[in-house]
């Protein structure tokens, strides 16, 4: 008997038309544990300071955003016993998925849920400044973007695409990137329109197409001043977790 992926469960219990990846109850499709069982809690041991600041980029309702906070805070700093000061700020464009989050967030002194779009270069700069000049910093040490590309991809067109993964490279130290494969584009239009909603607006013209985590990449180390060093696995929906460091 075939096994069905977590995906296609997803795309078969038709969770509704969520054109930018907003599905109200994503986490019931795929728990955070999907992703943070691939990720080491020391993933932050070479950070500088007694503070980390972590940004998740695309963080829907927050469970996954909460998860990796509780795994990677664990983490103590080399030489102490002291535990390492960690905080989160975590964001999405839909209004409703953040409320959510603000609601339900157990830690709310160390993470913070705001509303904002990553396409959005005006307020999205302005906002985050913001929030690394509490710290005294000029980029966060971590920045997440956890299944975000394909949605700016499908909905903006390819220089957006391209855009968005300059601007998580000037984010962040460190970026932990998980792309969707070719074929969850397909199964994203296919959704859209089994639904009989209009398809997505630049489908058809995407001239990036096929190994989309291999496009990444290769933008990532020629343009962004980045490079891969390490790939943590494949998640249950076989997608790769990437982390690229600025060289």
């Amino acid at each position: 008997m075939m096994e069905v992926s977590s995906e296609e469960h997803m795309e078969n219990e038709d969770p509704g038309a969520a054109p930018y990846g907003n599905f109200i109850n994503y986490y019931t499709f795929n728990p955070p544990q999907n992703r943070v069982s691939l990720i080491p809690a020391s993933l932050l041991e070479h950070s500088s300071g007694q503070t980390v600041l972590i940004l998740d980029v695309g963080c829907n309702s927050g469970d996954l955003s909460v998860a990796l906070y509780k795994h990677l805070s664990h983490e103590q700093t080399s030489g102490s016993d002291e535990k390492r000061e960690v905080h989160l700020l975590g964001f999405d464009l839909d209004p409703d998925l953040i409320l959510r989050a603000q609601n339900t967030n157990p830690f709310p002194q160390n993470i913070q849920f705001l509303p904002l779009d990553i396409t959005d270069d005006g307020e999205s700069q302005t906002v985050l400044r913001s929030y690394l000049q509490r710290f005294g910093r000029a980029r966060f040490h971590l920045c997440t973007c956890f299944a975000v590309t394909m949605w700016v991809h499908l909905n903006h067109g390819d220089s957006a695409f391209l855009s968005l993964l300059s601007r998580l490279a000037s984010l962040g130290e460190c970026l932990l990137l998980e792309v969707q494969p070719w074929k969850c584009y397909r199964s994203a239009a296919r959704r859209l329109r089994k639904l009989g909603r209009s398809d997505f607006e630049h489908f058809k013209t995407l001239e990036i197409r096929g190994d989309m985590a291999a496009h990444a990449k290769e933008y990532l180390e020629t343009q962004c001043g980045m490079e891969l060093v390490q790939s943590f696995g494949n998640t249950s929906w076989d997608r790769s977790l990437l982390l690229f460091r600025t060289r």
